[in-house]
C-alpha cells in the first residue's frame, strides 16, 4: 500500500514539473521528418525560421532565403506542393532545410526601412550558419551548410560566403552578372508603397517599405504560358515588402571581382524568360551550357561552378509549371558536388 502511494506521489509530481511556470524542461529537440519555427535574434529583432528535417538523420543543411519580393512561402509552396514546395523536396532528397524571413518581410520584425541592407543581412546569414554548426533550434550540429538564395537574396549569400568563407555551397537563382539594368529599372518602376496595398493594410508600414502593384507580378517574375493561374493568384496573396535600401549593396554582387572570392561550390541557376538575369534578349539564358560560360569568367576554381537554366521560366524559378527539373537539378548538385 505504502510502495503504491509513493508511486503515485512520483507521477503526480512528475506531472507538475510538466505544468508548473518557470520550471525548466529538457528540449527533445526537432523530430525527424517535422518542422519547428522559431524567431533568430538579430541586433534589430527577430528573423522568422522554420527549421524542417529530413525522415533520416543527415548533417547537411540548406539555408533558405527569401528575396525582395517574397517570403517564406515561396520555398514552402502548399499549392500542389509535389510540383511547387522546394522544400519538401529538399527534405525528401534527405537534406534538412532553414527557411528564414529577412527583416522588413514576413513574420520576421520590420524595423525602419531605412535602415536595412543587404549588408546586415548577410552579417546576420553568417549568425545562422554559424549557429547551426553548433545546433539550431534544438536539433544535432550540421556539418555541412549551404545558403540557397533567390534575387536579391543571391546578392546576400554571394556577400557572407565572400566576406567569412564558411559554407559548403552556394546556390543563386535569378542571380547573375548580366543584369538587364532597363528591365530591372521597369520592374523597379512597378513597386509602390506597400500601406497602399489591401495585402498589408493595417500593417502600419513606413512609406520606404515598397511592394509590386497588383496585377504586375505576371510580367515582372513569370514566364509567359509557363506559370499555373493559380499560383499567380497564390504569387499575388503573399507576395512581400522590402526597401530600395537593400538593393544598392545586394546588387555589388553582380559586378565583377566579388564573386571570385567564392571558395566553396557554385550553382547558378536561372529561368530561361528571366527578364532581369539573362542579358538582353535572354542571351546568356538560351540554355544551361551557355549560362555556364557566361558565367564562368566571374568565379574562380575553388567554386566548380555549375548552371542550370529552366526553359520557359521566369525569375520566380520555384513557381515555373516545369520547377521539378530545376529540384532535379539542384538534388543532383549536392549530391554530387556537396556531400563529396
Amino acid at each position: 500500500m505504502r510502495s503504491s502511494v509513493r508511486t503515485l506521489a512520483a507521477v503526480a509530481a512528475a506531472a507538475l514539473l510538466c505544468v508548473i511556470p518557470g520550471v525548466a524542461q529538457a528540449d527533445p529537440g526537432p523530430v525527424a521528418g517535422e518542422c519547428r519555427s522559431f524567431s533568430f535574434p538579430v541586433p534589430q529583432g527577430q528573423l522568422a525560421s522554420t527549421l524542417c528535417l529530413p525522415s533520416a538523420p543527415t548533417d547537411t543543411l540548406m539555408v533558405l532565403m527569401s528575396g525582395s519580393n517574397y517570403n517564406g512561402t515561396y520555398w514552402d509552396f502548399h499549392y500542389q506542393p509535389e510540383t511547387y514546395n522546394f522544400r519538401r523536396a529538399m527534405n525528401a532528397a534527405g537534406f534538412a532545410t532553414l527557411i528564414v524571413d529577412r527583416l522588413g518581410n514576413g513574420a520576421s520584425t520590420h524595423p525602419p526601412s531605412v535602415t536595412l541592407t543587404a549588408t546586415a543581412t548577410a552579417q546576420a546569414l553568417h549568425e545562422i550558419v554559424q549557429t547551426a554548426r553548433r545546433g539550431i533550434a534544438g536539433a544535432q550540429p550540421f556539418g555541412k551548410v549551404v545558403t540557397v538564395g533567390h534575387s536579391l537574396t543571391s546578392g546576400t549569400s554571394v556577400i557572407e560566403a565572400t566576406t567569412h568563407h564558411d559554407v559548403d555551397g552556394v546556390l543563386l537563382t535569378g542571380y547573375s552578372h548580366a543584369l538587364n539594368i532597363s528591365e530591372t529599372i521597369g520592374v523597379i518602376s512597378t513597386y509602390y508603397q506597400a500601406a497602399n496595398d489591401p495585402v498589408f493594410a493595417g500593417q502600419n508600414l513606413d512609406p520606404g517599405y515598397l511592394t509590386s502593384r497588383p496585377g504586375t507580378r505576371m510580367q515582372d517574375f513569370h514566364g509567359e504560358g509557363n506559370v499555373d493561374p493559380e499560383v499567380l493568384a497564390i504569387d499575388e496573396r503573399t507576395k512581400e515588402t522590402f526597401s530600395l535600401t537593400e538593393y544598392p549593396d545586394g546588387l555589388t554582387s553582380t559586378l565583377p571581382g566579388m564573386s571570385s572570392l567564392i571558395t566553396a561550390p557554385v550553382l547558378i541557376v536561372n529561368g530561361g524568360r528571366d527578364r532581369l538575369s539573362c542579358g538582353t534578349n535572354y542571351s546568356i539564358c538560351r540554355d544551361s551550357a551557355t549560362l555556364q560560360a557566361a558565367e564562368a569568367p566571374f568565379f574562380g576554381p575553388s567554386a566548380k561552378l555549375q548552371a542550370f537554366v529552366l526553359p520557359g521560366s521566369g525569375h520566380s524559378v520555384n513557381l515555373a509549371r516545369n520547377t521539378v527539373a530545376y529540384h532535379r537539378a539542384v538534388i543532383d548538385w549536392m549530391n554530387s558536388t556537396v556531400r563529396q
